[in-house]
This record gives C-alpha cells, structure tokens and sequence, in this order.
C-alpha cells in the first residue's frame, strides 16, 4: 500500500514543523511506500463512475496515479512537498494529469461539495475540538458523493503512548460516521484484514473502513 500514515511519532501542531517532519521521513528514503493503490480504494470504487476526487494525503502518488488512470479528475493533497515532487515525477512519467495541492487538509480552504470523491487512506489528521478535519473531509464530497476513509485500528492508550501520543489525538473513521446526519447514508463501517507486505505500516493486519454517501 502506498502512504499508509501510520502516525509512530505525534505529528506537532504547526503545519510549518508538520511539513518538515514529513519533508524530512521522505527524504530519508528513495521510497517511503510500495508504490502499490491501496486495496480497501481500488475494491470499494470499483463499481463508482468516474468523476472529481480528492487524494487527502496522498503521499507518493500511488493512489492519485491510479485513480487518474481510471479516468478521474485527480486533486490530491500532501503537507510534504518531497513526496508531492515525487508523485509530479511519476505522473510526468506515466503520462498522467493530476493538480498536486501542496497543503494540508483544513488549510487548503477547498469549495464546498466539489468532490465526487473524497479519499483518506489511512490519513494522519490531527483533531481539534471543533473537529475542523471531520467537517472538511465531509464538506469537500459533492451530493451524491462519496466519502471513503480508511485507518488502523485505533491502538490503546499504553500502545499509543510508547509512540508519543494519545489515542484521541487523530482523526477515526468512526469519529467522522458520528458526524453524519440526515443527508447522508452510511454505506460500509467494518473492520476486514489487510495484506500488505512491503512499505512502511506493512505491519498492520487490519483496516478500519467507514464508506458514506452524501444524499444531498
């Protein structure tokens, strides 16, 4: 699986050190993830047309390049600028057209209800109070459109904590399917097994999967 977040170290609060923590794990390696989509984003769109969606961190590319290749309108977002260089390499190479936002999720400001396609594969979203990551992610899907998000199981407090954070610090599939109302329908909330043997998060055996669809 290509940009699978698995958040070892508490990303800090400024986006400014955020994007250099992230510069720096990438630029530490040729290759960070396997290079490969995800498998939960190419089995659960499927059966969905093609049309306007958006990559929340998407790392090296490895999701953005093949959802283009399907025929979608790519916009995919990273606070990392080395992993967006390297996806931008890749497309050029393949051909591919994608607009590469180098921001993060609540900064990008992005337009309302624009997205056919919401995908967070495994995304390192801090939560805040106001929950401003949830909203945005359900924000950016258009009606009739479809949120996919994708975690780890969320560790324990002991688990988290060897790693220098706190549980409750991220965003969840299920904290975003709390949020949902009226105008959505909750399409998938399971857990199913995963995979994966190369890439950094190879190690995680389980994928926790919340699909919804905007109703209007």
């Amino acid at each position: 699986m290509d940009h699978t977040r698995d958040a070892t170290n508490r990303p800090p609060q400024n986006p400014g050190e955020n994007q250099a923590q992230w510069d720096e794990r990438y630029a530490g390696m040729d290759k960070l993830w396997s290079g490969q989509p995800n498998g939960v984003l190419v089995s659960e769109t499927r059966e969905l047309a093609p049309g306007r969606v958006l990559d929340v961190g998407c790392g090296e590319g490895a999701d953005a390049l093949w959802l283009a290749e399907q025929g979608w309108d790519v916009t995919a977002l990273d606070v990392s600028q080395v992993a967006l260089d390297r996806a931008a390499h890749e497309a050029d190479h393949r051909g591919l057209q994608v607009t590469w936002l180098h921001s993060g999720l609540v900064e990008a400001a992005l337009p309302p209800e624009s997205f056919d396609l919401v995908s967070a594969q495994y995304p390192a979203l801090l939560r805040t109070d106001d929950k401003l990551a949830e909203h945005a992610l359900l924000d950016a899907v258009a009606p009739c459109g479809v949120l996919l998000i994708v975690h780890h199981p969320t560790p324990t407090t002991a688990e988290a904590g060897a790693h220098g954070f706190h549980p409750d610090d991220y965003v969840s599939p299920a904290g975003v399917a709390a949020l949902l109302d009226e105008n959505w329908l909750l399409e998938l909330d399971e857990t199913r097994p995963r995979h994966v043997a190369t890439g950094a998060g190879s190690h995680h055996t389980e994928d926790v999967i919340v699909r919804a669809r905007r109703l209007r």
